[in-house]
């Protein structure tokens, strides 16, 4: 899957030198391209579904390069962060990071740099030393590029299998914690997303019929079966299986969600189904929002900030601030693009992010780790 083309080559003339920000996830590789008039040009996202092997990565940076020819050029910089370490393919993060730099490096070339937050941009011989701050970093980096056009703010990125939730004050990222462990603690990550998910993570027991009944703990369901049929999930993110492995329609999503409740579909009407739909809303709402009211109780003055939505469910973030009665800011459109390629920017922002930061860095091609990675 991908987003739109803006242009033929996705590159304009300017002073910058041309940028690829490369997001590698889980679940997707997303791509964000600057020009040399240091802006946004183009983003891209390919399913890739990295558990399943490195070969699907490949063919991930296949189809990318088949979209940039310009990106194989040497004077081109190619940034990259990931949040695939953490699959069972790799028997731990570190080995995660090593294998994923080293097949970036060879597919970009040497001088593609690793996002490692303050240890600065490492090459992959140093994110070997240096790997704890290369491994989930992709939050930081959207974090970071936020933190230069919003002073106060909290970002809540929701994509399909994770919301992050980032406090911004003062110009700076005020974040407890940098790993994903520290993170799930202080609420700044939570493992709930608009399409993966299983429903039974969401809740045990749910309210149908008027009256609440146990959750069966199979994968019967996912979240993008709930999105379907409230109208909210663009088919443009569906891009994953169903739990069952059938249609992703509105009648089969009715299906999954009847067994959920040892129900069949025919049971009920599909205004009553539609109803159910909305109940695993409100319950993945109210749990981002105790999330968003646990991480912003560690720093006065954010609860009235903005909330900034990006992620493909971003579509909550702007229904928790509507319920809450504050500020809601698509990131999209601080990016600068517009249109359909303002909606990719905001999907993909981890990418979008790393590029503008990258297209901006002095020194970029750095030859070792700073002070800060070396203490690792």
């Amino acid at each position: 899957m991908r987003g739109p083309s803006v242009n033929g080559r996705g590159v304009t003339a300017g002073p910058y030198p041309l940028t690829f920000g490369w997001d590698v996830g889980g679940a997707h590789l997303k791509v964000g391209a600057t020009g040399t008039s240091g802006g946004i040009d183009d983003v891209g996202q390919w399913v890739c579904p990295l558990w399943q092997g490195l070969d699907h990565l490949h063919r991930a940076i296949d189809l990318a390069l088949a979209r940039w020819p310009a990106a194989a050029r040497p004077d081109v910089r190619h940034a990259v962060t990931m949040t695939g370490e953490m699959v069972d393919l790799f028997a731990s993060r570190e080995e995660g990071v090593r294998a994923i730099a080293e097949t970036l490096t060879a597919r970009l070339g040497p001088h593609v740099r690793f996002y490692g937050g303050d240890a600065g941009w490492l090459s992959a011989q140093h994110c070997a030393d240096a790997w704890r701050h290369v491994a989930s970093a992709n939050w930081l980096a959207t974090a970071s590029w936020l933190a230069t056009r919003l002073p106060d703010a909290v970002l809540v990125d929701i994509g399909s299998t994770t919301t992050d939730i980032v406090p911004i004050s003062n110009g700076r990222v005020v974040a407890h914690a940098r790993d994903d462990a520290g993170r799930l603690a202080t609420g700044e990550l939570v493992y709930q997303g608009v399409v993966r998910t299983p429903l039974c993570g969401l809740a045990q027991r749910v309210a149908f019929g008027g009256t609440f009944v146990n959750v069966m703990n199979e994968w019967f369901a996912t979240t993008a079966d709930v999105y379907r049929l409230t109208g909210e999930l663009d088919a443009a993110h569906d891009v994953h299986a169903s739990a069952d492995g059938g249609p992703k329609t509105e009648a089969a999503s009715r299906v999954r969600l009847a067994r959920m409740i040892g129900r069949d579909a025919s049971e009920a009407s599909d205004a009553d189904w539609l109803r159910f739909a909305l109940r695993w809303r409100t319950l993945q709402l109210a749990q981002t929002g105790i999330n968003l009211e646990r991480v912003e109780g560690h720093h006065d003055g954010l609860a009235s900030a903005p909330l900034v939505g990006a992620g493909c469910g971003r579509f909550l973030v702007a229904a928790l601030a509507r319920e809450r009665g504050r500020p809601y800011v698509d990131i999209g459109a601080l990016t600068g693009a517009s249109g359909q390629c303002g909606d990719w920017a905001a999907t993909c922002a981890p990418s979008v992010a790393l590029a503008l930061l990258a297209a901006r860095a002095s020194p970029f091609d750095a030859s070792a780790p700073s002070v800060a990675a070396r203490r690792t």
